[in-house]
């Protein structure tokens, strides 16, 4: 019988936990995690990207937005400008304070006989002036007094004059001006012009000859002789020569005297060259007396160089505009939408392209536009002919003003039209006086806060829609004024570019639009960004919670088989 062994080769087992294999030799581990090979923050980045797409999707759409309010931001500049270049076409009003092109004045004057009409008259007109031709002849010109003293050896020795005298003009007031012995001649002179201010008389010094000099004294007013007298001391006057022994001006060099003309025949006197009040708006300079026999000859006309600057302005600004709308709805070959053509296809923009088009291609009182020159070329630009439009100047120019401008007229010659404002109106006013002939008050329709009373003006409330109509009243009893008011082209198309343009026009209103969406998707992204790193706060929390439970797993699995292996070498 065969006994076996009481010792035994222990027999080859195998534990496995991760892959680890053990033997009676030696334990081996294979497979193990370790933390460290795993990229926590491409994980975290991975997922929070994710979330801050949706963030990136709306950005796309706010700068999209941002887009379409530039170019709606460069339209409207552009219709401001084109409003603004109107200004001066969309009235006519013709009174002392109108700006508009059809109120500017221009004047020439020509001679009849042998005359300089430049060398005899300046002259400036001002706007609203009445137009008309008149005839001038001017027989004198106003002239101040000049008179000068006799001769002395020096202008700056000392004259041993003591004395006070006045001096002035006839008129004006006068001066008391004291004088010392230890004073020169221009001394004296230096102390009569430091009075001048208030005497306007003026002295200078005139070296006549090598040791001559004489004392020289002007008034600074035409038509008003210097007035002088002695009150006390030396008469330093009289010793400088300038007066004689009765007090007279010894020598007058010139004459104080009015400036006498005829204006259309009439016969008149001024105290002064300067001439305002004659016709009004009108200033005369009168230079030099015209010979006997010969006429100046003035023709006051509307200035229609202005007319023709703001229309080539009004062209300018148009195509400019044009420009903008061409530009965006420019198109790919393919017929899609060019990627600089943000508001393709935008209604807004094409309404109001539409409406100008429709006005250009309208009329008023039988006129177009082409019979000012106004066509499109064949790259569909506005163009002017000047000369067509000088020769419709010339020859029709009240047809041109009701072609352009706005017109308002009113049923009573007593209520005067002073500005038709930027949108005139049609209405009937009721005005009211009290009994001693007072205006009180306007109304329309029984409702008197759309006008003001301002003396015998009638001014149309801001706010309003009578808003910029002015009117006077001459009337001395109550009564109901018809009044009518019609719109030229320009009117009309500054009407819609400066309606669309404002503050609360129609492309201001899309502009808010957009704003107001993009606010809300930029509160969208900062919430979804708030939220993305909130949420990447929680998963590095949570990923580092991962990563210390691997760590644990790890160190346990490294405790069991370091047992196991232990268990295998006994």
């Amino acid at each position: 019988m065969t006994v076996s062994s009481a010792t035994s080769t222990p027999s080859t087992s195998s534990t496995s936990s991760s892959s680890s294999t053990s033997s009676a030799s030696n334990v081996t581990t294979t497979g193990t995690t370790n933390s460290t090979s795993i990229d926590w923050s491409a994980l975290i980045q991975a997922e929070v990207n994710a979330k801050l797409a949706q963030a990136t999707s709306v950005t796309t759409k706010i700068t999209a937005n941002q887009a379409k309010i530039t170019a709606y931001q460069s339209l409207q500049t552009e219709l401001s400008t084109l409003a603004s270049g109107l200004t001066s076409l969309s009235t006519s009003i013709v009174n002392s304070l109108a700006t508009n092109a059809f109120a500017t004045r221009a004047a020439t004057i020509s001679s009849t006989g042998d005359v300089s009409a430049s060398s005899a008259l300046s002259m400036s007109v001002n706007s609203g002036s009445a137009t008309g031709d008149h005839t001038l002849q001017i027989t004198q010109l106003a002239t101040a007094q000049k008179v000068i003293g006799s001769s002395q050896s020096s202008s700056t020795t000392a004259l041993g004059y003591s004395g006070t005298f006045s001096l002035g003009l006839a008129g004006g007031t006068s001066s008391a001006i004291t004088i010392t012995s230890g004073m020169s001649m221009q001394d004296v002179v230096d102390a009569i012009n430091a009075h001048s201010s208030t005497t306007n008389v003026q002295a200078s010094v005139v070296q006549v000859s090598s040791g001559s000099y004489e004392m020289v004294l002007t008034g600074l007013q035409d038509a008003a002789n210097i007035t002088y007298s002695p009150t006390s001391g030396t008469d330093v006057l009289n010793q400088l020569g300038v007066t004689d022994s009765t007090g007279a001006f010894t020598n007058v060099l010139q004459k104080a005297q009015s400036a006498e003309f005829s204006l259309d025949g009439i016969s008149l006197t001024r105290n002064t060259n300067d001439i305002s009040d004659v016709l009004s708006g009108v200033t005369f300079d009168l230079l030099q007396p015209t010979p006997s026999g010969t006429t100046l000859n003035i023709s006051i006309g509307a200035d229609t160089s202005q007319i023709t600057s703001a229309l080539q302005t009004f062209v300018t600004n148009y195509n400019a505009f044009r420009d903008q709308v061409i530009a965006q709805s420019t198109q790919n070959s393919d017929g899609t939408a060019a990627s600089s053509a943000v508001l393709f296809g935008d209604s807004t923009m094409r309404e109001i392209m539409t409406q100008l088009q429709e006005v250009l291609s309208g009329s008023v009182g039988g006129m177009t536009m082409a019979d000012l020159g106004l066509s499109f070329n064949e790259n569909n630009e506005l163009q002017l002919d000047t000369g067509t439009l000088s020769t419709v100047l010339s020859t029709n120019l009240t047809g041109v003003t009701q072609l352009l401008s706005a017109q308002t007229t009113t049923s009573s010659s007593q209520l005067n039209v002073v500005n038709t404002g930027t949108s005139p109106q049609s209405f009937t006013l009721d005005v009211a006086v009290d009994s001693s002939g007072k205006l009180t008050s306007a109304s329309v329709n029984g409702d008197s806060t759309q006008f003001s009373v301002v003396g015998n003006s009638i001014i149309g409330n801001a706010g309003t829609i009578y808003a910029g109509m002015a009117f006077t009243y001459t009337g001395s009893t109550s009564q109901s004024i018809t009044v009518t008011s019609t719109s030229g082209l320009a009117a009309q198309i500054y009407q819609i570019a400066n309606t669309n343009s404002t503050s609360s026009g129609s492309l201001q209103t899309m502009i808010s639009n957009l704003q107001s969406q993009d606010s809300d998707m930029q509160d969208q992204v900062n919430t979804i960004q708030s939220n993305a790193a909130t949420y990447q706060a929680q998963l590095q929390t949570q990923y580092a919670n991962y990563q210390a439970a691997i760590e644990s797993a790890n160190n346990t699995l490294g405790y069991l088989q370091a047992l196991l292996n232990a268990g295998s070498k006994n």
